[in-house]
């Protein structure tokens, strides 16, 4: 019993001697409970978005239309894809493009926006193709207080009615002969004489009105001014007056078959001139593929041509945001979107423009409200694959945008004019009719 009263002391001693040389215990570090834990910050919301046009896809605007339509689905197909949505607050959206066939009709435009205001609830609204169908549309959508953006009415008379909710992403037609004489003004201080000859129609009468009272305030002198019927087939009476007055700069034209038939007659009369700048014929192929060498050294205004020098070091330059796909990324997609190797005419590249001043408006204001997206669009520029975007606040009209002025110069079309655009220099003066008869080409 002693034996085993010792064995269990001895026991009991080891054990207090060893827990007094253990070193004191560190506290552990606790575990976080759940709520002490970080919280991930929450994934925004992915809901949907609706822009709405009535589009030509029939009808004598359907080209034009289609067109429309393709570079719409490419600015949205960027948004979605490549730009991540638009993003309001903890919310991202995806763009969809409600749009019906307004065949080209007034009556169809107005119930067609009417629709998209009223039963599809849609308050971003892209304008019919042409000036009547967007000023058809126009009232309709200051009604029900929704945004309407023009992409293809460039009629200055447009926002000149006091609509609020209508603003313009096209160059307006009071600037369409502006740059070419800016350019001339720019190569040439001294040249003063410039001729008019020009379509009797609405819009060639608003291009002509604008550009006679912008001349006068650079300091030329219009030594003559004439115009002539829709559908002529012979202008040499006024070339022939005209040539008297010896001009050394001439504006005009309409529509192609006038501007193929002005120059060709100027051609065969010789009226000779330094530059000349012809609405609408010349940006088409056909016109060179006509007149051949006649065609060396002539202008034209356009709202935009493959190879303009737009890009994101431009923006970066002049201090201005860059939004949208590269030149280069837009001809891949529309590529894909238009399941052709066609290249896009400027009608898809301003549709697209139009739809991505919608984007940008949106995540500046912040909102989906069209009078705070409105109100945003007064303070914005940005620069687009389209060139620059900016509006005047009061009217909605486009004040940003610069038309490129192209020449035909060695049976190429190039861009000379503005300087950020510009993929070619000027030629000028251009090649008299004599020398071009002896195969002079407008290049240096």
């Amino acid at each position: 019993m002693k034996i085993r009263y010792l064995l269990l002391s001895l026991l009991i001693f080891a054990v207090v001697i060893a827990g007094c040389q253990q070193k004191p215990e560190e506290k552990a570090t606790p575990t976080p409970t759940p709520a002490e834990a970080k919280t991930p910050a929450p994934e925004k919301k992915v809901e949907t978005i609706y822009f709405g046009a009535p589009i030509s896809l029939s009808g004598k605007f359907s080209k034009e239309g289609q067109m429309s339509l393709w570079g719409m689905q490419v600015a949205i197909k960027w948004i979605n894809e490549k730009h991540g949505g638009i993003k309001v607050g903890d919310k991202v959206y995806k763009v969809e493009l409600k749009y019906y066939d307004d065949e080209s009709k007034k009556e169809n435009v107005q119930s067609l926006v009417e629709r998209l205001a009223t039963v599809d609830k849609v308050k971003f609204i892209l304008a019919p193709y042409s000036s009547g169908l967007t000023l058809a549309a126009a009232p309709i959508a200051e009604k029900y207080g929704v945004l309407m953006n023009s992409h293809g009415g460039a009629s200055d008379y447009i926002f000149e009615q006091g609509y609020y909710y209508v603003v313009q992403t096209l160059s307006p037609a009071s600037k369409y002969q502006t740059g070419f004489l800016d350019m001339v003004k720019k190569i040439d201080p001294n040249a003063k004489k410039l001729a008019m000859v020009y379509e009797d129609t609405e819009f060639s009468r608003a291009v002509f009105k604008a550009a006679k009272e912008y001349a006068e305030k650079l300091g030329f002198e219009v030594v003559y001014e004439k115009t002539y019927p829709k559908g002529t087939t012979d202008m040499s009476p006024i070339l022939n007056e005209l040539k008297n007055y010896e001009p050394e700069i001439l504006i005009g034209g309409g529509h192609f078959a006038d501007g193929q038939l002005l120059v060709s007659q100027m051609a065969e009369l010789k009226v000779n001139v330094k530059a000349a700048s012809i609405l609408v014929a010349p940006t088409l192929p056909q016109f060179y593929e006509a007149l051949g060498v006649k065609a060396e050294g002539i202008f034209a205004p356009a709202q935009w041509e493959i190879g303009v020098k737009y890009s994101p070091e431009v923006a970066k330059q002049l201090g201005i945001d860059w939004y949208g796909p590269t030149q280069e990324e837009f001809l891949e997609m529309f590529k894909e979107v238009s399941g052709s190797d066609k290249p896009p005419s400027y009608h898809a590249v301003e549709a697209a423009a139009a739809v991505l001043s919608y984007a940008y408006a949106i995540e500046k204001a912040q909102s989906l409200d069209p009078k705070v997206v409105r109100e945003a669009m007064n303070d914005i520029e940005f620069m687009c694959v389209y060139g620059k975007w900016k509006i005047d606040p009061e009217t909605g009209k486009q004040i940003g945008h610069e038309m490129v002025i192209i020449q035909w110069q060695g049976g190429k079309k190039v861009i000379v004019w503005p300087p950020e655009a510009a993929n070619a220099e000027p030629y000028y003066p251009m090649p008299t009719w004599e020398e071009k008869e002896q195969g002079k080409l407008a290049q240096k």
